[in-house]
């Protein structure tokens, strides 16, 4: 898997992209947790994660995400993000990602804001 953010978040991209169930699975280890914002719910091991990411997709072509690893070490990332939407909306984005020793994600939190929307 990754060795390093960059990868990660590239992986990430590409799983995003494709919403292939393997690809997703891939970037997270069994027991890994995933919020969607800061005060939801954990998705908590990689099936949760992959039912969640699958049951509320984004299809490929429809959005564009742009980022930036604003700070890594040791494993632990913050990434700084933009996703548009252009038929309808934008956000900025906040992700923190900790990473376990093989690259794999054991935990993912997102924060997004939305933007004004234009096109």
């Amino acid at each position: 898997m990754a060795s390093n953010g960059a990868e990660w978040v590239a992986g990430y991209v590409a799983a995003w992209q494709s919403n292939d169930p393997a690809e997703i699975g891939a970037l997270f280890t069994d027991d890994a947790r995933y919020l969607t914002s800061p005060d939801s719910e954990p998705r908590i091991g990689r099936s949760a994660i992959v039912a969640g990411w699958l049951a509320d997709l984004d299809a490929p072509g429809d959005w564009a995400f742009d980022w930036r690893i604003v700070h890594e070490d040791d494993g632990f990332l913050v990434i700084q993000g933009r996703t548009n939407y252009p038929a309808d909306r934008d956000y900025l984005n906040l992700w923190i990602v900790r990473l376990a020793d093989d690259g794999r994600a054991t935990e993912f939190t997102e924060w997004y804001m939305p933007r004004p929307h234009k096109g």
